[in-house]
């Protein structure tokens, strides 16, 4: 039986699919729930620091000690959360969580002068069609140059890709740029992955040829979901992911098997 096609695609969803279309499957169309990670969480928390950061204070009021009072906070209102409970960690662990968050933090300034920035939004959602396809991302930070021009921006905080694999890491923000170019009518001027735990800034500048590209390419995706859910047939990519995924147990590599298709 087909299985139902998922309401939208979003980047995190492109780099889902093309990783592991089974891991996609169960994530995407099954919903399988999956368990907190420490690395999400941590993540999540290091976001809420910037965002507010840069949109609750004025440019020279964006310093260290700023935002080490903006992570105490954020840290008091994750203590409290189900979600970090989820993680269930000691005492030990959680002063090291909360210690890795702050180096992340102060990494963040060795790449960013934020007294600079321009943002006209944070955590923007932006929604486009492309030929039948509904493609939705939410962009981390949108910022306005001098001269009018928009740019992307991205946080991360794991590891930076080596140089090997840095334009398939940029592929999630030149979807940003072509979300831009059809929600907004405005192609982003530079699309930037900052990467703090090197620290790190990766820069790309979106083309037309770009955006032609990752416009078919997207799309390419799409249309093998389409088949894959006709087919119902989304085959593992075993990989050094596989050693992090939550579906171990539903998949044919480790002697699982997808759940059957809803009636």
């Amino acid at each position: 039986m087909p299985l139902a096609l998922p309401r939208s695609l979003s980047p995190t969803r492109v780099t889902s699919f093309t990783a592991c279309p089974l891991a996609f499957r169960l994530r995407a169309i099954d919903r399988l729930p999956e368990p907190p990670s420490p690395h999400a969480v941590k993540g999540t928390l290091v976001h809420r620091v910037l965002e507010r950061l840069v949109w609750d204070h004025a440019g020279t009021d964006r310093t260290p000690a700023v935002a080490a009072a903006e992570l105490e906070r954020a840290w008091v209102e994750l203590r409290g959360s189900d979600e970090f409970a989820e993680l269930g960690l000691d005492d030990a662990e959680a002063t090291a969580f909360r210690a890795d968050a702050a180096h992340l933090l102060e990494n963040y300034f060795a790449i960013e002068a934020p007294e600079g920035v321009r943002a006209i939004g944070v955590e923007v959602c932006l929604e486009a069609d492309l030929d039948g396809l509904r493609l939705r991302g939410i962009i981390d930070r949108l910022d306005l140059t001098e001269r009018g021009e928009l740019v992307v921006v991205d946080y991360k905080t794991g590891r930076a890709p080596s140089a090997r694999f840095e334009q398939a890491k940029l592929t999630g923000v030149h979807l940003y740029a072509l979300l831009c170019e059809q929600a907004l009518g405005k192609v982003p001027v530079e699309v930037r992955l900052l990467h703090l735990r090197e620290p790190l800034s990766i820069t790309a500048t979106p083309s037309a040829q770009t955006l032609r590209g990752q416009r078919q390419r997207t799309l390419a995706v799409w249309r093998a979901i389409e088949r894959a859910c006709d087919k119902e047939d989304f085959a593992p990519r075993p990989s050094g992911l596989c050693e992090y995924c939550n579906f171990q147990m539903w998949c044919p590599a480790f002697g699982g098997a997808p759940p059957a298709a809803a009636p």
